[in-house]
């Protein structure tokens, strides 16, 4: 097999893509050429003679100083999935306070509830005057303020299929927000620095503003989907791979402009409905092959049909082992047949979930595309690989179309990571940047809307679901 270097590709040349593809090109796209004659060909629709091939669309790749170790990005080190109550109590004057009791009633716009931090309170305690009682009372309103607008007023208990830890209470605890506000005497500008950088959140207060308080139902939507980014931490990064599932559509995402797009299909609802995960894309795995589960191999007998009729088995691209313990393995082999397809993201988490190929690529063209066992299916998915091999890797367009079509399981490791966000947003911006309405597929916005719609409860320090981890690794 061929072997190549590590290229010196600093992260800039990320930049230079935004500039080279055009944005006709950041839709659904064919740009993978034909494979030669002897490289196993794949389906593919016919790319429009206007459409950019990669060498077009992406730079040559040139030598390029390495960046410092703060700009490169790096796996993050395993978060608790239980935060100790940070509550401080600190001296508070009245203009302050003062400031603080209008931040919350001004809390709306981001779709909070004000009444959730006992304005009424403040407001009295302003009234009798500086001391013990007011920093109290000013000290509870503006910790609670500042854990909803950090962390999300949704607890835990209410977010169904979210497997994300939220690092922002590392980076900004409560005490500490608090004492720059106090030190600085900007409250509002304190409480502001905590919300999302996302583009869609600013999107989504400006459609809440424009909505009339009469549309109890529709405030209430945006409201959740506000909250929703509130779960996230504030700032995706510059560089990422974002997929919004009920879209159906994947983002190959710079400063948090879409770069390119693919259609998706993505969990069916049940138990293999697709989870919320934020995880790091570590290699890009050409011609992958498929450990079939056990759940097919013993539970409908293909293992035993296999390993009795070895020349079934090569006839149909499996290798089929049996252990010493008596258990049979069967791997399907890389090739046109195999269930991942072309190509395999590698994304190391607890639900064996990833972004893959398919041999069903009919597939894509159905609206309603929760069809999979819980993997993220990806359209053009031989492109977004070379792609992310070359911009992770340095791997020079040419050579990783080489080892595309070689029919070869390659692995290429990423000297550059990507970090990956597979989400759930029912009003969000589409590929297009339109603020469009999505189907709930899964029926996860009505325990959002049944925690908003209750008091608020206090928050428990839980950052991570106590839900069952389902492991979805059948792409059939």
């Amino acid at each position: 097999m061929k072997r190549w270097g590590k290229q010196g590709l600093g992260w800039s040349a990320i930049a230079l893509v935004a500039v080279a593809i055009p944005a006709a090109a950041r839709q659904p796209e064919n740009i993978l050429p034909s494979p030669a004659p002897s490289a196993p060909a794949t389906p593919a629709p016919a790319t429009p003679a206007a459409q950019p091939s990669p060498a077009a669309t992406l730079p040559a790749p040139t030598p390029a100083p390495a960046a410092p170790p703060s700009a490169l990005p790096s796996p993050a080190p395993a978060l608790p999935v239980q935060a100790p109550l940070d509550e401080p109590v600190m001296a508070w004057s009245a203009a302050d306070a003062q400031a603080l009791l209008a931040t919350i009633l001004a809390i709306g716009e981001d779709g909070l509830l004000p009444a959730d931090y006992q304005p009424d309170a403040l407001r009295a305690a302003i009234a009798a005057g500086a001391g013990a009682a007011l920093d109290a009372q000013a000290s509870r309103s503006f910790a609670w303020l500042v854990e909803d607008m950090r962390d999300g007023r949704t607890r835990m208990d209410a977010r169904q299929g979210w497997f994300v830890v939220d690092p922002d209470v590392e980076t900004s605890p409560t005490s500490a927000v608090m004492a720059q506000a106090l030190s600085s005497h900007d409250i509002a500008g304190a409480v502001a620095a905590l919300a999302p950088t996302h583009p869609d959140y600013q999107a989504l207060k400006a459609a809440l503003a424009a909505t009339p308080k009469t549309d109890k139902v529709r405030r209430a939507q945006l409201r959740v989907n506000l909250d929703r980014w509130r779960w996230l931490q504030r700032d995706l990064g510059k560089f990422y791979l974002f997929t919004n599932v009920p879209e159906y559509q994947l983002r190959l995402t710079v400063d948090n402009t879409i770069i390119r797009s693919y259609r998706t299909i993505v969990g069916k609802p049940g138990k293999t409905a697709t989870p919320q995960l934020a995880e790091v894309v570590e290699g890009v795995i050409f011609n992958p092959t498929w450990t079939v589960p056990q759940s097919i191999v013993v539970g409908e007998g293909l293992g035993a049909r296999l390993y009795n009729n070895p020349k079934q088995a090569a006839r149909e691209g499996y290798k089929v082992t049996k252990a010493a313990d008596g258990t049979i393995y069967v791997v399907q082999q890389p090739g046109n047949g195999n269930s991942l397809g072309r190509l395999k993201l590698d994304m190391p988490n607890e639900h064996a979930i990833f972004l893959h190929d398919t041999n069903a690529r009919g597939l894509f063209n159905q609206p309603n595309r929760a069809l999979s066992h819980g993997c993220v299916r990806t359209e053009n998915a031989v492109q977004l690989g070379m792609t992310m091999a070359r911009l992770g890797s340095g791997i020079p367009t040419t050579e990783s179309l080489e080892i595309a079509n070689s029919g070869t399981y390659t692995k290429v490791p990423m000297t550059k990571t990507f970090p990956i966000y597979i989400m759930y947003f029912t009003v969000a911006t589409d590929i297009n940047g339109k603020l469009a309405t999505f189907k709930d597929l899964y029926g996860r916005d009505a325990s959002v809307l049944a925690s908003f719609a209750a008091p608020r409860k206090a928050w428990d320090g839980k950052r991570k679901t106590s839900e069952e981890v389902i492991i979805l690794d059948n792409p059939l």
